[in-house]
């Protein structure tokens, strides 16, 4: 592993009761969060809490049953999962099937930017791309880097989220964990810890595979967790970037890579009184178009909202309004 871990060790938690707790758009108070000390200690399991570090997993998370909410007064049927986290009251106001065992396509990237930032301790360090991640089909989504390309992990990161590059993806997994299937074999870890138990990850960049799957509660999971780091909410909330790097002869490549967040490009519009920070989008064939919404309100309130497997980009959008027009206000 070439990158530095420097996340402390982590419970991986293989629980999902904590997860269907009883809250929606009227939410009452959580008084017996999941008690991570008592209950990981009575199963046998090491950690490092103690007594008095005692915590609860889902203390300041939104958890809700799998009753839909508000899906009769938008056009849900155009997504086949949908989700509208208030993250300062901590309520799901909007869902539609959370719980469902999804295709994420490429919002796999965030989980993918989440350990990059989590076990690279230095994002100057530069990575040789190697011909596995250079190498992708004609119709997949890169950022265009090449064989032998000498690039900052940082400027992978760019590349992976604004540019929605699999070669990207590829090239950190790589970095990280010397090759794809043992970094699978981490996203896997990670999502865990973070309670994300009805996914599975086989690839850093959301290809399809039947093995490869999330659900909208789980993808509010991860991408809460990583909009904990200021360096992430920088990189999504980016809408262009420019790129300087080597190429294997030692020439200098440039590149401005745009944001494929179609609010930042104008092309649909941003709800009234709302500020949109950044998201990831995501498309495949197998997992319809996609996209993981980080907003605020027009209280200034942070919103999470989640749109999985809508029919066309335009719908994708459309649900994405009403969600928060309708519900996040």
């Amino acid at each position: 592993m070439k990158c530095t871990n420097k996340k402390r060790a982590c419970l991986i938690l293989l629980i999902t009761v904590c997860l269907f707790g009883g809250c929606g758009k009227e939410q009452a108070a959580l008084t017996q969060p999941y008690d991570m000390y008592a209950t990981t200690h009575s199963l046998g399991i090491s950690t490092d809490f103690t007594d008095s570090d005692n915590t609860y997993f889902s203390e300041n998370l939104c958890v809700a049953d799998d009753t839909e909410v508000g899906t009769d007064t938008t056009d849900s049927f155009v997504a086949e999962g949908a989700g509208t986290f208030n993250l300062a009251t901590n309520t799901i106001v909007y869902q539609k099937n959370i719980y469902n065992k999804l295709y994420p396509a490429s919002t796999t990237k965030i989980l993918t930017a989440y350990i990059a930032l989590t076990y690279c301790a230095d994002l100057s360090e530069t990575v040789t791309v190697s011909e596995n991640a250079a190498t992708q089909d004609a119709d997949s989504s890169v950022c265009g880097i090449k064989t032998g390309d000498v690039i900052t992990m940082r400027d992978l990161l760019y590349g992976m989220m604004l540019r929605s590059g699999n070669d990207a993806a590829i090239a950190i997994a790589e970095h990280i964990s010397g090759d794809v299937d043992t970094f699978a074999e981490l996203m896997n870890q990670e999502a865990a810890k973070m309670g994300a138990v009805q996914s599975h990850f086989v690839n850093p960049n959301g290809l399809p595979d039947e093995n490869h799957y999330t659900s909208v509660y789980d993808l509010y999971l991860l991408f809460n967790e990583a909009l904990k780091n200021e360096t992430f909410v920088d990189i999504i909330s980016t809408k262009s970037y420019d790129v300087s790097y080597l190429d294997a002869e030692g020439n200098t490549v440039t590149h401005t890579w745009e944001n494929t967040n179609q609010y930042f490009t104008g092309h649909y519009r941003t709800p009234e009184g709302f500020e949109i920070i950044g998201g990831k989008t995501g498309t495949t064939g197998a997992a319809g178009y996609c996209l993981v919404l980080y907003s605020k309100n027009p209280s200034g309130e942070p919103i999470i909202s989640i749109v999985l497997k809508a029919d066309g980009k335009s719908n994708l959008y459309l649900l994405m309004n009403e969600m928060l027009e309708g519900f996040a206000v």
